[in-house]
């Protein structure tokens, strides 16, 4: 398993989509889904395959998907320091 560092040093942002969909016993009503993960962009693999699977698996048909993604890393923001701090 990768940890979260390591996803960020690869080029992974956190991905959240905010997911409306329509209950299904009563289709007038939108219930809504909050989903976060770590994901690269533009193409969303990690969050194309939730949404694939909610489709494909849960009862609930999907009304609608707004995300936002950042990468928490950037290359002007990852650099090496040396340094010590000494506290009483």
């Amino acid at each position: 398993m990768t940890n979260e560092m390591e996803l960020q040093l690869k080029g992974y942002g956190m991905t959240t989509a905010q997911i409306l969909y329509r209950m299904p016993d009563h289709p007038t009503f939108l219930q809504t889904f909050i989903w976060q993960h770590y994901d690269i962009a533009p193409d969303f693999p990690e969050m194309r395959g939730f949404l694939k699977f909610w489709q494909e698996k849960l009862d609930g048909p999907l009304h609608s998907v707004r995300y936002v993604h950042r990468k928490l890393i950037s290359a002007t923001e990852w650099r090496a320091l040396k340094g010590e701090f000494i506290l009483n």
